[in-house]
């Protein structure tokens, strides 16, 4: 089992920034990625950013060039800097680990963000 903590969110103006961060604990030697998926209002939930435990990073259209994923391993944590920020941003934000060999993803309870002037 791997359990995810998130923390960071919050409300910001739009054009601010904020960074959340989420630390695993439990199985985490076997963790072959982790990421950021947020889910609005009355949407589905989607991907924000991803970083695999060698470094390689993916990020959505609509995080490309705003948001950046980076992670530590000594203490298994994945952060989220997020730049810029939009209302379109609003969402509750969710951490992801995803264990490869088991085909098993685990999630956070989710941290809120919203931007509004």
């Amino acid at each position: 089992q791997v359990q995810l903590v998130e923390s960071g969110g919050g409300s910001v103006r739009p054009g601010g920034s904020l960074r959340l961060s989420c630390a695993a604990s439990g199985s985490v030697v076997s963790i072959y990625s982790m990421g950021w998926y947020r889910q609005a209002p009355g949407k589905q939930r989607e991907l924000v950013a991803t970083i695999t435990n060698d470094g390689n990073t993916k990020y959505s259209d609509s995080a490309k060039g705003r948001f950046t994923i980076s992670k530590t391993n000594a203490n298994h944590t994945v952060y989220l800097q997020m730049n810029s920020l939009k209302p379109e941003d609003t969402a509750v934000y969710y951490c992801n680990a995803y264990r490869r060999l088991l085909d098993m993803d685990y999630w956070g309870k989710g941290t809120l963000v919203t931007v509004s002037s």
